[in-house]
């Protein structure tokens, strides 16, 4: 059993109270543990869920569960990005001293925060779960997993996968728990009780998690827009973007939502987005679109969220030729009069014309602050003049150069960032962080401070102000 008996419909905070002082005896077991200690029990959580056949059974299970998104794509996100994350952090020290700074005379104490509660959404069931575990008990910390409902039984066959793997290990298996009855009431009082939360979710959950009273790192709206210059390697990136917009059917925040053609190439690009299976709708169509996708107030039909071309055509009553995988909205605007200027979840592009690079930051600044700023951007180009520029000129956290964006923003194994599924926004986005966070942002530091060899000595004030007392006179 993964939980108490307490009653979480008719008392959540004594529900709650229960697991968590469950999870913060499990968290003080092992607060002492050895670095080699530690990297086993996360090998070991991963290899439960990821080791071949039980990969395979989890990606079905969740497509049945949830009916989002497709098996290849959750195969891929429980099978490879599970280890890939494992390998991007099983070489760091989270134990005892992990970093010093002989220049100030300063080491850093890791030390474990206790009780985590994550909130796992219904997009990414799958590898959240153990990615957000993972870092958790790399930090020596204990956690709590909420579920969206839509994915309750997934959530609860994956943990208790790792819940065994632990036992098996010697550790105590609730350092993972998951809730089995998920709430609204029982996630508020897991982000009230618990020592911080990791929420990844939609925007209402993350706005709770910031307001529960507890430390919360939270992540922004995706609304990712990328742009093609006309240096670009276009072959290449007409593949990678549509590798990227069909991936788990675009259940990722990170999916192409908008992409922009500078005008010299377009038309030749717009071809090659044709070729790999992209269906420019028409005027007609696109209302159609529009229809089905958002009610009057802009809420988006989840029911088209995650889900493949013919059901969304169908759903919207459309009929696309064979052979087409994602659909194509040509766009010149943004904001709420321009709806497909926003994030969609689905397999939806709109697409814009841009007349030059600067014209392009122009549109990737306008449409995301409608919506998605803070959280990414992508450029497809051999510029490296036009890469900076857009990357000095947008609110984003994170440019992704010449991949696809929705399997790199979080981490790949062809790029350096960090493996992660929780993507902070920077103030843009109404988050606490950029990061791509990870187990380093669950731990407590300590810094201690010793005297300098040399101690340091104010500069003359000619060297430290410059010409700055004559400017005021």
């Amino acid at each position: 059993m993964t939980t108490a008996h307490a009653d979480s419909a008719n008392d959540p905070e004594g529900f709650i109270r229960a697991l968590v002082d469950r999870s913060r005896i499990a968290q003080e077991k092992i607060a002492e543990y050895t670095q080699e200690q530690v990297d086993d029990l996360i090998r070991a959580m991963v290899w439960s869920v990821a080791q071949p056949g039980v990969a395979e059974e989890i990606a079905q299970f969740t497509v049945d569960e949830t009916q989002l998104g497709n098996y290849e794509g959750k195969f891929l996100k429980i099978q490879r990005k599970t280890r890939a994350t494992l390998a991007d952090i099983i070489n760091d020290k989270s134990v005892g001293v992990i970093e010093e700074l002989p220049e100030r005379n300063i080491k850093i104490i890791a030390k474990p925060l206790g009780v985590i509660g994550a909130l796992a959404p219904s997009t990414n069931p799958e590898a959240t779960p153990v990615i957000k575990a993972i870092h958790a008990v790399k930090g020596r910390n204990s956690i709590i997993i909420a579920p969206h409902p839509r994915a309750k039984l997934t959530n609860k066959k994956i943990c208790d996968l790792m819940r065994a793997a632990l036992k098996k290990m010697g550790a105590p298996e609730d350092l993972v728990i998951g809730i089995e009855t998920p709430s609204l009431d029982t996630t508020n009082e897991l982000m009230r009780q618990c020592d911080r939360v990791l929420a990844t979710g939609g925007g209402a959950m993350v706005t709770a998690a910031y307001s529960s009273g507890t430390p919360a790192l939270g992540v922004g709206v995706g609304n990712a827009v990328i742009t093609v210059d006309d240096t670009a390697d276009l072959d290449a990136a007409a593949e990678k973007i549509r590798l990227s917009k069909t991936l788990d059917l675009a259940a990722s925040c990170s999916s192409d939502n908008s992409v922009i053609l500078v005008d010299s190439i377009y038309e030749d690009m717009l071809g090659k987005l044709q070729k790999k299976g992209g269906y420019v709708c028409s005027e007609e169509e696109k209302a159609k679109l529009r229809a089905a996708l958002w009610d009057d107030e802009l809420h988006i039909n989840t029911a088209m969220v995650a889900q493949p071309v013919d059901k969304i055509a169908a759903m919207a009553g459309i009929t696309p030729p064979e052979g087409t995988q994602f659909f194509i909205v040509l766009e010149d605007g943004w904001g709420p009069e321009h709806p497909f200027s926003g994030e969609k979840l689905s397999v939806i592009m709109a697409l814009y014309r841009a007349r030059d690079i600067d014209h392009a930051i122009d549109l990737t600044r306008n449409i995301q602050a409608y919506q998605g700023q803070g959280h990414s951007c992508g450029i497809y180009s051999t510029s490296d003049d036009n890469i900076m520029k857009l990357a000095h000129h947008t609110r984003t956290s994170r440019v992704m150069v010449n991949q696809p964006q929705a399997a790199s923003n979080s981490g790949n194994l062809w790029n350096g960032m960090r493996q992660t599924f929780s993507l902070g926004c920077g103030s843009w986005g109404g988050n606490g962080t950029n990061n791509n966070i990870s187990w380093r942002d669950l731990i407590n530091e300590t810094w201690v401070s010793m005297p300098l060899v040399e101690e340091k000595t104010l500069p003359p004030d000619n060297e430290l102000f410059g010409s700055i007392p004559d400017a005021l006179g």
